[in-house]
C-alpha cells in the first residue's frame, strides 16, 4: 500500500484575505483532504470553513496537536497516512512548521517514510524581512523575548550586540499584541541611536503598517501600535551599513 502525504498547509496571517494571500492550489488541496492536524482545532475548523470545504466540517477528522505533543501521540495522528490517506497540517496563522509545533509532526513523518509536501502561503517572518530594508542575507528569528525586567532589557541589548557584530544578523522576534507598544518603547529606549528598528504590524491585513527607522528617528514618531500581530526587528549600525 502506498503511503499518504503530509501537506503543510499555510493559512492567512490576517483576517478575511484568503484569496489575496493563498494560491488556488493551496486552497484546493485543503478542500480535498479529510484528515487534518491543527495547532488549535477551532482555528483549523474556521480555516476549512473559510476555504469552502465541500464536506460538513463536523465529518472531517481534525486533531488538535497543541504546543508540545509527545512522539506517541504524533505517530498515532500520522497513522492515516500509513494507511494511504493524505493529511493536512495547519498553523493558527502563517506557515506550519515555521516557529510552530508542526515541525515536530514533519520530523516524525520523515522517520516514518511519509512524504512531507510544503505548500505556498504567507509567512509573517519573511514578509516582514522582505519589506524591512534590513539584511536579508543573514537573519535570525528569536521567537518571544522575556516579559519581566531585567531579563527583557538584557535580551534586547544582547540581540543588538549580536546584530551589530561583524558576523551579525538581522534579529527578528514577535510579541503578544497587547504588549506591542511597550515592546517598541523598550527597543527605542535601550538601543543605540543608529540601530535600525523594524515594526511590521498586521502584514497583508487592512491595517498593515511596516516601518523601519533608527532608534533616534523612532523617538520622533508615535510609538503606539495597534493590538495586532507584529514582527519586530533589530539591525545594529555595522550590519546596517552592509545590508
Amino acid at each position: 500500500m502506498n503511503k499518504g502525504k503530509l501537506f503543510m498547509l499555510p493559512v492567512p496571517i490576517a483576517d478575511g484575505v484568503l484569496n489575496d494571500t493563498l494560491p488556488e492550489h493551496t486552497i484546493q488541496t485543503a478542500r480535498e483532504l479529510k484528515f487534518f492536524l491543527g495547532e488549535n482545532a477551532k482555528s483549523a475548523r474556521a480555516f476549512l470553513k473559510f476555504c469552502g470545504h465541500p464536506s460538513p466540517i463536523a465529518s472531517l477528522s481534525i486533531e488538535e496537536i497543541g504546543h508540545r505533543p509527545d512522539s506517541a501521540k504524533v505517530r498515532g495522528w500520522l497513522k492515516p497516512a500509513l494507511e494511504g490517506n493524505d493529511i493536512g497540517i495547519v498553523s493558527e496563522a502563517g506557515c506550519p512548521g515555521v516557529a510552530d509545533p508542526g515541525a515536530q509532526i514533519a520530523a516524525e513523518a520523515h522517520k516514518l517514510g511519509i512524504r512531507v509536501v510544503p505548500l505556498v502561503g504567507p509567512s509573517s517572518i519573511l514578509l516582514a524581512l522582505m519589506a524591512s530594508g534590513m539584511d536579508g542575507q543573514h537573519f535570525r528569528f528569536c521567537g518571544y523575548l522575556p516579559i519581566k525586567e531585567p531579563a527583557r532589557t538584557n535580551a534586547i541589548k544582547d540581540l543588538e550586540r549580536k546584530s551589530a557584530s561583524s558576523e551579525g544578523e538581522t534579529q527578528l522576534f514577535i510579541e503578544t499584541p497587547y504588549r506591542n507598544s511597550g515592546m517598541l518603547a523598550d527597543l527605542v529606549k535601550n538601543c543605540a541611536p543608529t540601530t535600525l528598528i523594524l515594526a511590521a504590524t498586521d502584514i497583508s491585513g487592512p491595517e498593515e503598517r511596516i516601518r523601519t527607522f533608527s532608534a533616534a528617528d523612532w523617538k520622533k514618531q508615535d510609538l503606539s501600535l495597534p493590538k495586532l500581530p507584529t514582527v519586530f526587528g533589530i539591525l545594529g549600525a555595522k550590519r546596517a551599513r552592509r545590508a
